[in-house]
């Protein structure tokens, strides 16, 4: 048996089946989303929604018990109007535009005016959160229990004006304020914002003016529902990057639910500090509370087919005469490493760049700094590739080496196998006399490839999760490093550069494998075509200067004659 070609094409094979799987689980964690819309028409504006959360049972003020809040059943009463474009007030600072419902309090629209919707419309902001026809993603909060102004109806809350508008760097500070019907207590619901920042912090004040202690337990979701996010990719063939929720524990750093893991069981757990998240490709908000509180988490499908991401924290007690508080921040925006670590710990793994993300961070950090010097992202990916391919230029000469040895002993290889073609056994121990002789180590082109397989794919995570590429130019044609190559010039140059590199490689001695290499040029280009250019772009680079090494090595072999 041939082992050193065998070994070689499996190598070979080994890397287009790693490298084809990391793209197909890339697709596969969101794959049931598409099957699972099980979202039914949106509800109509003048509705308050089904799933609006109730206690299941009260939590008494004396025991560590948490409330399950859960679905509260529409009842028949007619409910407040909700969406009208009286109860929507608008916020606008440098960083994000809102739309916050007075029913509720809550954030139904959020847009990201440094990051645009498309190139072609830099004016129009990225919207993550809405509250339409085409999709639900929004963040509510409130309080629920015994006395919570959220149940069983949302509370109503009036302003003072009806735009907010930030000035300058100053903070900004939006406060809504609600009575209950016996007019015993108010509640204010303050969002405050501040200059170049996506962190919103919710805080509430209660002032209790009644003769009874008042108790309620506060509440705070991310409700979605399980449509595709914008400008993802619905041909079958382009990137499906993580949809669903994400939360830290104190056994997981860093877990995930996809919308398929939330409707097929709902999940729960306790413990102090903490986040819950829905992710999306470059994009997240998350629900950041107190770090020094206990909290329940909890991921569950409601009935209408809506994902519930959310929390609950202990009873907010007020006693007569009294005032009380509770503050709470929400995120919303990029998914920028950096930022995330220093707003709660392990939010930044949002980032998720999978179990080589040791790998992935020293990447990334590396990148990052070579386009604050070059300034373009393109450029940085190259050179990135470069220090890469440097950092393994004696490892890969090893590879080559081996492989031009191997190149250069065809024809005696060849003799071997007809003059032993009956006697497999006699075969192999000549194959290995042979080996022996010219110093030739049948793994020699295997290993190598094989150790910086990890470093490769790390990367391949680095440049697909990174939302500093997206809308990023590169030069000429590529205005967006993000998205695919619109004249598929990159990958038809990663195929021509993967079919050239073959050639300088010992061809296989079956024809039936031979044809099979032959033809992964052909696959891996069809896969890249839709591939972002910034990744595509790192494969050709890779492979230009793989096989400007590869082909420096084998003529320096032919020039020795096989001596050293």
């Amino acid at each position: 048996m041939d082992i050193q070609r065998y070994l070689l094409i499996a190598a070979s094979a080994a890397l287009a089946i790693i490298l084809l799987g990391e793209w197909t689980a890339f697709r596969a964690e969101n794959s049931q989303v598409e099957d699972r819309v099980r979202l039914a028409q949106p509800q109509s504006d003048n509705s308050i929604p089904s799933d609006t959360i109730a206690l299941e049972k009260q939590a008494s003020s004396d025991t560590d018990e948490l409330p399950d809040v859960t679905e509260i059943i529409q009842s028949n009463e007619p409910m407040p109007q909700q969406d009208s474009a009286s109860s929507l007030i608008t916020v606008t600072t440098d960083t994000l535009q809102l739309v916050i419902d007075l029913v509720g309090g809550d954030i139904v629209e959020a847009g990201l005016p440094r990051f645009p919707d498309n190139i072609e419309n830099p004016d129009v902001p990225f919207v993550i959160l809405e509250k339409n026809n085409t999709r639900t993603y929004v963040a509510q909060s409130g309080f629920v229990g015994r006395d919570g102004i959220d149940t069983p109806e949302r509370a109503i809350y009036r302003s003072d004006q009806m735009e907010y508008l930030q000035v300058g760097n100053q903070p900004l500070t939006v406060t809504l304020t609600t009575i209950d019907t016996q007019k015993a207590v108010e509640v204010t619901k303050t969002f405050t914002f501040t200059a170049n920042s996506y962190l919103v912090n919710i805080s509430y004040g209660i002032t209790n003016n009644g003769n009874a202690r008042w108790e309620a337990v506060p509440f705070a979701q991310l409700k979605r529902d399980s449509t595709l996010p914008p400008a993802a990719d619905t041909s079958g063939f382009g990137m499906q990057p993580f949809l669903g929720a994400a939360t830290t524990t104190t056994e997981d750093r860093f877990k995930k639910f996809s919308f398929g893991d939330i409707a097929d069981e709902p999940w729960k757990n306790s413990y102090q500090g903490g986040w819950i998240a829905i992710m999306q490709h470059y994009f997240l908000s998350a629900w950041i509370p107190s770090a020094n509180q206990s909290h329940t988490y909890s991921t569950r499908q409601t009935q209408a087919g809506f994902n519930i991401a959310g929390f609950t924290s202990s009873p907010v007690i007020v006693d007569p005469g009294q005032t009380g508080s509770y503050s709470m921040n929400l995120y919303v925006g990029p998914k920028d490493q950096y930022t995330l670590a220093e707003i709660s710990p392990h939010l930044e793994l949002t980032v998720d760049y999978g179990w080589l993300w040791w790998i992935a961070q020293p990447l990334f950090w590396l990148l990052t700094k070579i386009q604050s010097f070059v300034g373009n992202w393109g450029v940085a990916i190259i050179l990135l590739t470069v220090f890469v391919k440097g950092a393994f230029f004696k490892l890969s000469a090893a590879s080559y080496r081996s492989m031009a040895k191997m190149r250069k002993v065809q024809p005696k290889m060849q003799s071997i196998r007809e003059e032993y073609a009956d006697d497999k056994q006699k075969q192999s121990q000549a194959m290995m006399e042979l080996y022996k002789k010219e110093k030739i180590n049948p793994m020699g082109g295997c290993l190598p490839i094989l150790i910086q397989m990890p470093v490769f794919i790390a990367l391949y995570w680095v440049l697909m999760e990174s939302v500093e590429l997206r809308q990023a130019p590169f030069a000429l044609w590529i205005n967006d490093l993000s998205v695919m190559d619109p004249y598929f010039v990159l990958p038809l140059m990663m195929g021509a550069s993967m079919f050239f590199m073959q050639k300088l490689n010992p061809p296989p001695p079956d024809p039936m494998q031979a044809k099979i290499m032959q033809w992964l040029p052909v696959i891996f280009t069809f896969f890249f075509l839709w591939f972002p250019a910034g990744l595509v772009l790192y494969w050709v680079v890779n492979n230009l200067l793989s096989m400007t090494q590869q082909f420096i090595i084998t003529r320096a072999i032919d020039r020795e004659g096989l001596k050293h």
